[in-house]
C-alpha cells in the first residue's frame, strides 16, 4: 500500500471498499463538487469463486455495463478532459497500489511464483547492465498479484534516461538472442488485443522498432514510462470534431510518455497528444506521418490534436507514411 498522501499517477491501481480495481488515467486528482477525484478506469472486480473471492479483469464496454447497474457514482464526465470515463473520491480509496513498492517487494522477497520469477530475472538482467531500479515499478494484474501462469509483465520507469536504457539493452539482448523477439504468432495476438486502426502488417512494423516488448523465459513484457515529476497542467480542452492529417514530425522527446506529446509540422495545430499505448513512440522525428484523431481547444487558444479520445478510439490512428 502507498504511503498517505503519495501522488496518484497513471498505471497505479486503486482499491475500493466494494472490492473493485481502478486504474489510475491521469495525475493527480479533479475537483468536482466539493470532491477530489481519481480519473480512472475500472479493470478488476473481486468475485466469489469456490470459497474465495479472486479477482476478475474486465473490458471496456462490461466496466461500463457493470457500474452503471451496481455503482453509476463511479461514472463521471471530466470537464477537464471533456471525457466520459471512470473517478473514485479519494475518501473511498481503501488502498492505493504502487507500482514501486510493489516491485521492491517482489525483488526482496524469498518465494515467487513464475511469473514473478521472470520478473525477477528480468529486472536482474537489467541491472547487471546498469540500469537503476529504484525508479521502476511494475504494473498490471502482479501489481494486486492477479497474475495467471500466462500473464505478461507490465514494467513502468519514473526516470526517461533509466526507460530508454532499458529500450536500448532489450535492442542489444534481442540481437543477442537472450531476449526473445516476439513471434508472428505473438504479434497477432498483441494486435488482437488492441482496437486498432492499422492493419497488422502497419501495426507490427511501427512496434518492432520501438524495443518496449520482448520475451523473457518466453514470456512478454512491455517497458512502459511515466514522468512522475510533472505536475499535470488543469487545463479544459473543448473537442471541436474528427480531422485527419498529414504533417511532419518536428520533435519527439515526449513520444513515449503518457499521454505521448509530439510537436508537428501544421499551420493552425502545434501538438498531437495521444493517451493511448497503442501509439506511443510511434513516430520519429523527420517522419511525415497521417494522424486521424479529434480537433480540441483550450480556452486560452491552444490547439491540439488528441488520439485516444476515447478508451478503444477504434478511428484514431497514427502511422508513418515516409521515413
Amino acid at each position: 500500500m502507498s504511503k498517505k498522501n503519495e501522488p496518484y499517477l497513471p498505471k497505479d491501481f486503486i482499491e475500493t471498499a466494494e472490492g473493485l480495481v481502478f486504474a489510475v488515467v491521469q495525475q493527480g486528482t479533479e475537483r468536482c463538487g466539493g470532491q477530489e477525484k481519481v480519473l480512472c478506469f475500472l479493470r478488476y472486480i473481486k468475485r466469489d469463486a469456490e470459497h474465495n473471492r479472486q479477482w476478475h479483469k474486465v473490458a471496456t464496454e462490461p466496466a461500463n455495463e457493470y457500474l452503471k447497474s451496481n455503482y453509476p457514482e463511479y461514472l463521471h464526465y471530466s470537464a477537464m478532459l471533456d471525457a466520459q470515463l471512470h473517478a473514485v473520491d479519494t475518501r473511498r480509496i481503501v488502498q492505493h497500489h504502487s507500482p514501486g513498492q510493489r516491485l521492491q517487494q517482489i525483488l526482496s522477497g524469498q518465494f515467487r511464483d513464475k511469473v514473478e520469477q521472470d520478473l525477477y530475472d528480468l529486472c536482474l538482467l537489467f541491472q547487471q547492465n546498469g540500469l537503476d531500479l529504484s525508479k521502476a515499478g511494475v504494473t498490471g494484474s502482479i501489481l494486486i498479484g492477479a497474475q495467471k501462469q500466462n500473464s505478461d509483465i507490465d514494467l513502468v520507469f519514473y526516470d526517461r534516461e533509466q526507460f530508454h536504457q532499458a529500450r536500448a539493452i532489450t535492442a542489444e539482448f534481442i540481437e543477442q538472442y537472450q531476449l526473445g523477439a516476439l513471434s508472428d504468432k505473438e504479434w497477432q495476438e498483441s494486435y488482437a488485443r488492441r482496437s486498432c486502426a492499422l492493419t497488422l502488417q502497419e501495426y507490427v512494423w511501427h512496434e518492432r522498432r520501438k524495443f518496449n516488448k520482448a520475451l523473457i523465459n518466453g514470456r512478454k513484457f512491455d517497458l512502459n514510462f511515466i514522468d512522475g515529476q510533472v505536475n499535470a497542467e488543469l487545463i479544459v480542452y473543448h473537442k471541436y470534431g474528427e480531422i485527419t492529417v498529414q504533417c511532419k514530425i518536428i520533435e519527439d522527446k515526449y513520444g513515449f510518455d503518457y499521454p505521448a506529446i509530439f510537436k508537428i509540422d501544421h499551420e493552425n495545430i502545434g501538438l498531437v497528444v495521444c493517451f493511448t499505448a497503442t501509439y506511443t513512440g510511434q513516430a520519429f522525428v523527420g517522419e511525415t506521418v497521417e494522424i486521424a484523431g479529434l480537433l480540441e481547444q483550450s480556452e486560452n487558444g491552444i490547439i491540439r490534436l488528441v488520439v485516444g479520445s476515447s478508451r478503444e478510439a477504434p478511428d484514431e490512428y497514427i502511422k508513418v507514411v515516409q521515413c
